[in-house]
């Protein structure tokens, strides 16, 4: 299996969404934690699962929250590119590959 790796945007835009849950409700941020994590592992287990997107990326759709994992599978790694807000313009990541 192997490891994923974040961009530093997309570990930032987790941090921002969760914060931002947090100021609605501990409640409504730990249920993004509790889908985002497994969501994360389910790509680590099977990134060729996912559907793919834009830029030669795939992506995993959240179910529960607007937010969808944009990565990359690499040789040796699983590049984490976003964490994309589904109201955010589609591809704003691009430079990020």
């Amino acid at each position: 299996m192997k490891p994923l790796k974040y961009h530093p945007a997309a570990r930032q835009e987790i941090k921002a969404a969760y914060a931002w849950y947090t100021r609605r409700g501990t409640q409504a941020a730990d249920g993004f934690y509790e889908e985002l994590l497994p969501a994360l592992d389910r790509v680590q287990e099977q990134a060729r699962l996912y559907a793919t997107h834009l830029h030669g990326t795939q992506r995993l759709v959240l179910s529960q929250y607007p937010f969808s994992i944009v990565y990359r599978e690499l040789l040796h790694e699983i590049q984490i590119v976003a964490v994309a807000h589904a109201k955010r313009r589609p591809g704003y990541w691009a430079s990020r590959l």
